[in-house]
């Protein structure tokens, strides 16, 4: 543990609304974490802001995720359209001239 010469400040931003988890959308803290911040020790205050990086980062990993496999451009084919021919690539440099069996 180190020295605290001045108190952590608090991670809000000012955006005070909750998700659907209960976070909230500025800083990521719990509704416990944001009542009882004025209470807890310096120590205490760090390893919440950790924790809220945390789900930061799971967050943001989660959106982006779901950014690759849906997005705009590359909407998922109708059970109704017909199916895309795909052609061969012809164009490949092998020779199977002297290929025997």
């Amino acid at each position: 543990m180190q020295l605290e010469f001045f108190d952590v400040p608090s991670p809000c931003i000012g955006i005070c609304q909750s998700d659907d988890k209960g976070y909230c959308l500025g800083c990521m803290r719990t509704r416990d974490e944001r009542q009882l911040w004025i209470n807890l020790t310096s120590d205490d205050k760090q390893k919440v802001i950790k924790r809220c990086i945390q789900r930061k980062k799971r967050k943001d990993g989660k959106l982006k995720a779901k950014e690759k496999t849906h997005t705009a451009d590359e909407a998922q084919p109708s059970l109704f359209d017909p199916p895309s021919k795909k052609s061969l690539d012809t164009s490949s440099d092998i020779d199977f001239g002297d290929f025997e069996l």
